[in-house]
């Protein structure tokens, strides 16, 4: 059974900085794309950034700059380093992870290129 777990989030002051992770468990993922999506209040879950298996970066444009997602397939893990972080970006982040498969940069924004997900993890922001 596949299982992703996320960790790394908390209250944070705005500016500051968070790093979370997400460990797969159940298959590894090395050849697959993994992504974070996040859930504010009120609001539907949106993509934030994702990477695919040959390592291109994608990103919402509300956190360039500022977000960076990475992964160690070694440790079938991603990460999201988020600075700069603004009171809009409280949410519950959630790690995904796809089947390998094809696609273009507007299809791994969706939610539905995403075959598993986390429990979540919530960070929330203070002014």
């Amino acid at each position: 059974q596949v299982q992703l777990v996320e960790s790394g989030g908390g209250l944070v002051q705005a500016g500051g900085s968070l790093r979370l992770s997400c460990t797969a468990s159940g298959r590894t993922f090395s050849s697959s794309g993994m992504g974070w999506f996040h859930q504010a209040p009120g609001k539907e879950r949106a993509f934030v950034a994702t990477v695919t298996w040959s390592g291109n970066l994608y990103y919402a444009d509300s956190v360039k700059g500022r977000f960076t997602i990475s992964r160690d397939n070694a440790k079938n893990s991603v990460y999201l380093q988020m600075n700069s972080l603004k009171p809009e970006d409280t949410a519950v982040y959630y790690c995904a992870a796809r089947d390998p498969s094809g696609g273009s940069a507007y299809y791994f924004r969706s939610e539905a290129a995403y075959d598993y997900w986390g429990q979540g993890t919530q960070v929330t922001v203070s002014s």
